[in-house]
């Protein structure tokens, strides 16, 4: 799971998190994670553990201060770098949620993004769309594809929910083939 680790925002965005966190619990999912105890991170990880659910945290080593990182979880597993931290949660997921966030959370829907469309990964990806928070990525990617510079079959590698529980059925029924590169750059 990707999003914000920022504690100022507004109390839709934590309600919808934790509320993801307990569903996916009482679905009987894990949740693998940036390690943040506070922003949306933190949230979904104590909705998940409100139903008993367990969690890996993820994170480097640098953000081991005090208020940082939820090391309750069931597993934490220190990494050197960001880039460590990424790959271990590619390998360890089963499936990406992307909740709202800033810079680094873009940066990590793209990467997992990316990836799935070079054939690199056959994981669900999905995104909580809380508060038409996502729209203007919406409005980014299908320009992308309106315009030519992305194929239109990339635009089905991902799905746009308003509510946990849609999120939720999509990633448990989802069974999509690996993307064609070669198709999807010549055909």
């Amino acid at each position: 799971m990707y999003g914000a680790s920022s504690p100022d925002l507004e109390q839709i965005y934590f309600d919808k998190a934790f509320e993801l966190g307990k569903k996916m619990a009482l679905r009987g999912h894990s949740l693998v994670f940036g390690g943040g105890d506070q922003g949306l991170m933190g949230a979904c990880v104590r909705g998940l553990e409100s139903e008993g659910g367990e969690s890996v945290g993820v994170a480097p080593r640098f953000f081991d201060l005090p208020g940082i990182l939820h090391k309750e979880s069931t597993e934490f597993i220190f990494t050197d770098d960001m880039r460590e931290r990424k790959k271990i949660m590619v390998e360890l997921a089963d499936a990406f949620v992307i909740l709202p966030g800033g810079v680094g959370t873009f940066e990590e829907f793209f990467e997992t993004f990316t990836l799935k469309q070079l054939g690199q990964l056959n994981k669900p990806i999905a995104v909580l769309n809380v508060e038409g928070y996502f729209d203007a990525l919406k409005a980014l990617m299908d320009q992308s594809m309106d315009k030519g510079f992305m194929k239109r079959e990339c635009g089905n590698l991902y799905g746009i929910f308003e509510e946990p529980d849609e999120l939720l059925d999509y990633m448990e029924n989802v069974h999509e083939e690996p993307m064609d590169i070669y198709k999807l750059k010549l055909g």
